[in-house]
């Protein structure tokens, strides 16, 4: 009996294989209103160990992400299912890349029963792309959905989902979640399309786009949110047509926050974006009829989701 292996890589062997090679450059230095909480607290340290005792993922732990500290000292985190190795190679994210494991069945249960010990009333679950399965991995979500819900009715659950691309997958992944749907469907866009190939090999951003439009059609009572990071070298003028675009395809809730470099492996920052800036373009946001906007230098998509949601009717 052949042994199943994964193949995980992180890092510099992680880019090394694109086909459109980061260049390093001389880090511009961080401006002031980039602080990072420290993790120092016992609620830290409890749910660290809670998620390992269980073997459970973060993307705040995989994707290293600025606020875990704050997150974690508060007893919330964002689940990661699927694994830890993502089939893509995107420069700008620290999830490792390769070829991964089949799904563990029993992770929506461990799922469910931590999260009830979490004692939450809100909760994000993403995970690293799968295009390995033929549903990029729609029907896990939706089995973990069940599981959460089994343990605690009342709970609020967001899903980020990729983007589900291949031929017919779209169809495929809607039907597995309309089984077991959300309150927030999130995925988001990442960047504008001028920077697509260069910061998101493998995906498109139509089809982005497209995902975000068949799922409200499918469930258009359930609110629908995006995300995009500033300072890849973007222009704000490219971030608005991006949001006007995400309105045309009728998604409600906006997040916007400042792109970090997790190592010298990845994207380097090409600009730090003033408060001011991401204040006005909140300001444009909301003119442009999102119900909900995030957006200012350590925002995440999933960074206090939970406030976010209870601004959209509905949630």
């Amino acid at each position: 009996m052949n042994k199943i292996i994964s193949i995980k890589e992180v890092g510099r062997e992680k880019t090394a294989r694109l086909p459109i090679k980061v260049v390093k450059k001389d880090k511009l230095a961080k401006p002031s209103w980039i602080k990072m909480k420290l993790p120092n607290s016992d609620k830290f340290h409890e749910v660290s160990q809670l998620l390992k005792d269980n073997q459970l993922n973060t993307v705040c732990e995989e994707a290293s992400c600025p606020n875990i500290g704050e997150c974690y000292s508060q007893g919330t985190a964002t689940f990661m299912i699927l694994g830890d190795i993502c089939t893509r190679r995107c420069p700008f994210c620290d999830v490792a890349s390769g070829i991964p494991l089949k799904p563990n069945e029993n992770e929506p249960i461990k799922l469910g029963l931590t999260i009830a010990k979490l004692k939450l009333n809100y909760v994000v679950i993403t995970s690293v792309d799968r295009d390995d399965l033929k549903d990029g991995g729609a029907s896990h979500f939706s089995e973990c959905i069940k599981e959460i819900r089994k343990n605690n009715k009342n709970i609020k659950i967001e899903i980020l989902v990729p983007d589900f691309r291949g031929k017919g997958k779209i169809e495929i992944a809607l039907e597995a979640l309309f089984k077991q749907p959300p309150n927030i469907f999130n995925h988001n866009l990442e960047t504008i399309p001028r920077l697509y190939k260069r910061a998101r090999p493998g995906a498109r951003y139509e089809h982005s786009l497209l995902l975000l439009q068949d799922f409200k059609k499918k469930m258009p009572l359930i609110p629908t949110k995006s995300g995009l990071m500033l300072g890849l070298g973007e222009t704000n003028e490219e971030i608005l047509d991006v949001m006007k675009d995400l309105r045309q395809h009728n998604v409600d809730m906006l997040t916007l926050g400042q792109y970090l470099q997790p190592t010298p492996y990845h994207l380097p920052v090409e600009r730090y974006v003033s408060p001011i800036d991401f204040d006005d373009l909140k300001r444009e946001a909301e003119k442009l009829g999102f119900t909900s906007v995030a957006s200012g230098p350590m925002v995440r998509s999933s960074y206090h989701a939970d406030e976010q949601a209870q601004e959209v009717r509905g949630s």
